[in-house]
């Protein structure tokens, strides 16, 4: 048991990190001109691609036979849940387009108590007082590591609404992660809520579409999103959250602040003041807490 819960910790913790990456990959290909549907629509298709040879690879080294087949039922509620990833990366990004990578990621950080929310509601039980603080904790952290509370916050309307909706589709996708089909493998699972985050991003494509489509956007930024955002992630939390639980993976998928914050220092030149490192070590030293907590 313990083991599990660590090792639960160790998968979130990584997808997280990689969630972390795509933000500034999304700015920068903003800036070279690629639109948003564009830039979801590469990550989709590309990951769909990756996932589909990493079941094959899995198919042929265990044998069919000793693959899980999943039944209908199965591919038809992962696909549902996976609905929920398609929002969350498009509404992420069309976050991104309006405010600040800062912003943007605080409010992807809400995620924090609307999970532990959740898994009360859910459980029908109060957290735990370590897990209050932890919240209280991240939530300062992420005040400080997003220089949050130096800014001067006139921020576009859209880019908020975006956010917030992001928050709530992402936790949406932790509670799936942790809930549909847990007895497939963690690439079965990925694949199938992919194809139905894809119906969603497809969709607004084709919504959004104004005759013409750059296709350069698929050797320029459609492999780094797709490996960091489609194809890595998702298998990481589907593989993790059965381990962690929701309250636990929210706290640990926080990584994805410190990450973020630090790619823009390095990719998109954002300065990151003694205040915003501060930050960080807040949400690192709430982790830890909740970890504790968890092998208990």
């Amino acid at each position: 048991m313990k083991n599990n819960i660590i090792k639960g910790v160790v998968l979130v913790g990584l997808g997280a990190t990689s969630y972390g990456m795509l933000a500034t990959f999304v700015k920068l290909s903003y800036k070279e001109g690629y639109t948003t549907a564009e830039v979801t629509s590469s990550q989709f298709i590309l990951g769909l691609l990756g996932l589909l040879l990493i079941n094959a690879f899995q198919r042929a080294r265990r044998g069919s036979s000793n693959v899980t087949r999943p039944s209908g039922s199965n591919v038809f509620y992962l696909m549902l849940a996976g609905t929920s990833l398609g929002l969350t990366s498009l509404f992420y990004y069309l976050a991104v387009k309006y405010i600040p990578v800062s912003i943007g990621i605080v409010l992807l950080m809400q995620t924090v108590w609307m999970g532990v929310v959740l898994e009360a509601l859910l459980t029908k039980s109060f957290p735990s007082p370590k897990k209050i603080i932890a919240v209280i904790i991240v939530l300062a952290g992420t005040a400080m590591a997003t220089n949050l509370l130096e800014k001067d916050l006139q921020s576009d309307w859209r880019g908020i609404t975006w956010g917030m909706l992001a928050a709530a589709s992402f936790t949406t996708t932790m509670f799936t992660s942790n809930r549909v089909a847990t007895h497939l493998s963690s690439a079965q699972r990925s694949l199938f809520m992919l194809m139905g985050g894809a119906v969603i991003v497809f969709g607004f494509a084709a919504y959004t579409w104004t005759g013409t489509f750059n296709l350069d956007i698929f050797l320029k930024w459609g492999i780094l999103l797709s490996l960091f955002g489609t194809i890595i992630p998702p298998m990481l939390l589907n593989a993790g959250f059965p381990h962690t639980g929701i309250g636990l993976g929210s706290i640990v998928s926080s990584l994805e602040l410190p990450v973020s914050v630090t790619m823009a220092f390095v990719l998109l030149g954002e300065q990151v003041s003694v205040l915003q490192w501060f930050g960080i070590i807040l949400i690192i030293a709430a982790i830890i807490i909740m970890n504790v907590n968890a092998k208990k």
